[in-house]
């Protein structure tokens, strides 16, 4: 009876093995999925407070009365309804993007359970693969648009960025701005539309 124990036949316990290390597969593409849907649900919490703050901006922007006491007030309602479309824009991508990453999700774990099917009828040993790809292809479609969400998020930071220094050489005291006009190397960190922004201002002034 010890015998038998100690000398096991490692053919016996390869079908086994297969077995289980072809249904470990897809429980690691469901965690790496699931931790996806995870950040993107959270970036989408942002972004949704994002817009509701931005629509705030542009109820008060509306709602003011002497706009001449307001600096650059055509470039901040330009700017807020600018980032507005933005934000919006990233909202819907990160949808489409979550919404992906489920279908994902659901494609991974009908592959483990095909593969449990698989395992007891030979002829349907084809099934798990085909769906696996597709989960996959799912899987790289959301990460594209991931990939263009942030993106988009950069050039949304960029804008208000722009923004923010144009209003700070626009109120901020001469003494003060040309002390950052210029950086380490001698270099004007004014962009061209920033400038462009000024000289707009000016001019309708």
């Amino acid at each position: 009876m010890a015998s038998d124990l100690v000398n096991l036949n490692p053919e016996a316990l390869s079908p086994t093995i297969e077995f289980l290390t072809a249904m470990v597969t897809p429980t690691l593409l469901i965690s790496a999925t699931g931790s996806l849907v995870l950040s993107t649900s959270t970036r989408l919490g942002r972004v949704v407070d994002r817009v509701r703050e931005l629509e705030g901006r542009l109820s008060e922007l509306i709602m003011v009365t002497d706009k001449d006491e307001i600096p650059l007030y055509e470039q901040r309602l330009d700017t807020v309804v600018n980032l507005l479309d933005k934000v919006t824009s990233r909202a819907r991508i990160l949808q489409r993007a979550m919404g992906t990453f489920y279908y994902g999700l659901g494609f991974f774990m009908l592959t483990s359970v095909t593969i449990a099917v698989a395992a007891f009828f030979n002829t349907y040993r084809w099934i798990p693969i085909p769906i696996g790809i597709i989960g996959i292809m799912c899987l790289f479609y959301g990460s594209l648009l991931m990939l263009l969400e942030t993106r988009m998020a950069t050039v949304t930071v960029n804008a208000e960025m722009d923004f923010t220094w144009a209003l700070a050489n626009k109120v901020a005291p001469e003494h003060i701005i040309h002390k950052y006009v210029y950086n380490a190397y001698g270099k004007r960190r004014l962009r061209r539309r920033v400038l462009e922004t000024l000289e707009d201002g000016e001019t309708k002034e």
